[in-house]
């Protein structure tokens, strides 16, 4: 597959740490993958992808890049447990985890890729890989998409935008630059996301985050009157398992707008009670529940929290893990007003709990963290996984391209 235009000039570049900041789906997996095969075209060379966690290294690139590699009769030895691909002129291409940048520590590296570097601390870099680059003379690419003003990836951008500077250079595209996504879905995309997630994920703009975490949610997305509900009403209901409180909203959805229209918050409980109280509140209507997907291995009294909802009768609807909190705040924050401004979840009066923690969560000072020490969170945490089930941001389609992968 040819480079795009954008592609071609990071990929190109003698800069020796390159930082490219990008849209969603701008081919940023496609471009890390090709340098990491440029620089190991050498022999006796040792390079390292790092990712945010062990399983996003995995997921993202760890089978492309055998095939690709497999292709092009390079591999001599593949490492599963290690994640380690040998390849025939004695070069290594070994793929790890932030989580654990200790790991890296007195390694001599050639050439680092560091894939969605704003969320992986800076110290991976200060304090592991760049060391470990200074006795090879090795290089850098930093790829990812922007986490606000306050990320250091940011002061990675702008220091390779600095005049005269030759050691670092750096760039910003957005989605469309990138080729893979037609202009129609990004057009699309407007009406899932808010306007600043819109900006910061598909213009790859370095959005200010501080302050309230829900700011999108405005006098205009609380109602009045409330639904009509008959013992022939699905309720849908997000669930946060913590214990003080233990929390619940209570909604109806036709799968495009949610109204949420109850509440539940139980201080010193147990899943068992709030089951009780659900019943207690509404014992003839059939009930959805959106979890925390930690219900799964959390135990009540001996039995799973999930467990307990499904011998209640109740449908249980949860991915394996939860989303990223950045994902579950911008889904809430695009149904509460997506970017043409319509509002597709809306909280009526009576949530007073509800609409007190959405007016007073906040960031932590500085970063993308919510605050969890102020009490605010659980409510809005409860809210969040049943907005990410019903109304989730998505990932936009991109074009297929099966061609045999080559050094351009």
């Amino acid at each position: 597959m040819p480079l795009s235009d954008g592609q071609y000039q990071v990929g190109h570049s003698e800069r020796r740490f390159r930082v490219l900041i990008a849209g969603r789906r701008f081919g940023k997996t496609y471009l890390a993958i090709r340098e990491l095969a440029k620089f190991a075209r050498q022999p006796n060379r040792s390079i390292v992808y790092i990712a945010p966690s062990y399983r996003q290294a995995k997921t993202i690139v760890w089978k492309e890049l055998k095939e690709k590699l497999g292709r092009l009769r390079w591999i001599k030895k593949v490492n599963e447990s290690e994640l380690t691909i040998h390849l025939v002129n004695n070069s290594t291409i070994a793929l790890r985890s932030a989580e654990n940048y200790d790991s890296i520590r007195g390694m001599g590296i050639d050439f680092a890729v560091f894939d969605e570097f704003a969320d992986i601390a800076e110290e991976t870099w200060t304090e592991a890989v760049r060391p470990a680059l200074s006795d090879r003379l090795g290089h850098a690419l930093f790829i990812g998409t922007p986490k606000g003003v306050s990320n250091w990836a940011k002061d990675l951008y702008e220091r390779g935008q600095l005049p005269g500077e030759t050691t670092w250079g750096s760039w910003q595209f957005t989605t469309i630059d990138g080729g893979n996504v037609p202009e129609s879905e990004i057009e699309a995309a407007r009406e899932d996301l808010d306007e600043r997630t819109f900006r910061q994920e598909y213009l790859a703009s370095f959005e200010t985050y501080s302050g309230i975490i829900y700011y999108n949610y405005t006098p205009a997305v609380v109602y009045e009157e409330k639904p009509e509900i008959t013992d022939k009403s699905i309720l849908h209901i997000g669930m946060d398992y913590n214990v003080n409180p233990l929390t619940a909203v209570i909604s109806i959805s036709d799968g495009k707008t949610i109204q949420v229209f109850d509440e539940i918050a139980i201080y010193g409980s147990d899943t068992y009670e709030m089951v009780a109280e659900l019943e207690d509140r509404y014992p003839n209507n059939r009930k959805v529940i959106y979890p925390d997907a930690s219900g799964a291995n959390r135990r009540t009294s001996g039995t799973s929290d999930v467990r307990i909802l499904k011998e209640a009768g109740y449908a249980v609807k949860m991915s394996n893990r939860n989303p990223p909190v950045r994902d579950r705040i911008n889904s809430v924050n695009a149904a509460f007003k997506n970017s043409k401004g319509d509002a597709r979840l809306t909280i009526h009066k009576s949530c007073k709990q509800l609409t007190n923690c959405l007016n007073k969560q906040i960031y932590k000072p500085d970063t993308q963290q919510p605050d969890k020490n102020s009490g605010f969170d659980h409510m809005n945490d409860a809210l969040g996984y049943l907005v990410w089930q019903i109304l989730p941001i998505k990932s936009p389609p991109v074009k297929q391209d099966n061609s045999y992968f080559g050094m351009v």
